[in-house]
C-alpha cells in the first residue's frame, strides 16, 4: 500500500482514503496468502499479549476483513490468562463502554451499529485490541469515521491500545493528517510483527 498514495501529496480525503482501503484490505483477505498471514498475526499478536499480561482486555466483534483476534482463544478457551471485554457503541449520546464477555458466546444483543455485544455493566479494560482500516507507522488510525474508539481513549490515557491490522493497510505518514480528536495507539500489530 505504501506504494499505491503518493506520499509527497497532502492528505487524501478520509472518506475517500476509507472507501480505498476497504477496497484494498477485502481484496487482500481474499488473495491466497491470507490464511498465512492470519496464523502469523495470531502468533505476533499472541506473543504481545503474553508478554503484556492483561487483567481485562477489551477485545472487538470481527466484521467484513477485519482480522478475528477470536482466534487466539476460540480452539481453547479454558487456556485464557485473562478476562474478555467486548465494546458496546452508543449512538445517542455519541459514546462507547466495554461488558465482560466470556470469549466464546456470540453475544445475544447488539449495540447501536448492529455489533454484538454483551450485557452487563460496563468494565475497563487495562489492554485494547482496535482493528484498524489503515494505519501509520507513527502510530495513528484511521477508522471507519464514527470516533467511539478514539472518544473511548480519550478518557481512559492509561490504557494500552493496540493495533490490529494487515500489513497492506499501512500507509505513509504524510497521508493521514491527524485532527485534534485523534488518539495515537501505543503499538500495531500486523502479521509482519509489530510497528
Amino acid at each position: 500500500m505504501l506504494n499505491t498514495l503518493n506520499s509527497e501529496a497532502a492528505a487524501p480525503n478520509r472518506d475517500a482514503l476509507r472507501h480505498q482501503m476497504r477496497l484494498l484490505r477485502n481484496s487482500f483477505v481474499q488473495s491466497p496468502s491470507a490464511a498465512q498471514a492470519g496464523r502469523s498475526l495470531a502468533q505476533a499478536l499472541g506473543s504481545v499479549l503474553t508478554e503484556l499480561e492483561p487483567s481485562l482486555l477489551g477485545a472487538y466483534w470481527s466484521m467484513g476483513s477485519e482480522f478475528n483476534a477470536q482466534a487466539l482463544w476460540a480452539h481453547d478457551p479454558n487456556a485464557l490468562t485473562f478476562t474478555l471485554a467486548l465494546p458496546f457503541a452508543r449512538k445517542t449520546p455519541v459514546g462507547m463502554h466495554y461488558r465482560r464477555w466470556n470469549g466464546v458466546e456470540t453475544p445475544t444483543s447488539l449495540d447501536d451499529c448492529g455489533i454484538p455485544s454483551p450485557t452487563g455493566p460496563p468494565v475497563v479494560p487495562d489492554v485494547v485490541l482496535i482493528p484498524c482500516l489503515a494505519f501509520t507507522r507513527t502510530g495513528w488510525r484511521l477508522g471507519y469515521g464514527g470516533g467511539y474508539f478514539d472518544r473511548w481513549l480519550a478518557l481512559h490515557p492509561g490504557v494500552t491500545a493496540i493495533g490490529v491490522a494487515w500489513s497492506v493497510s499501512e500507509i505513509p505518514v504524510e497521508a493521514f493528517d491527524p485532527q485534534p480528536f485523534d488518539q495515537p495507539l501505543t503499538l500495531i500489530v500486523t502479521e509482519l510483527g509489530v510497528v
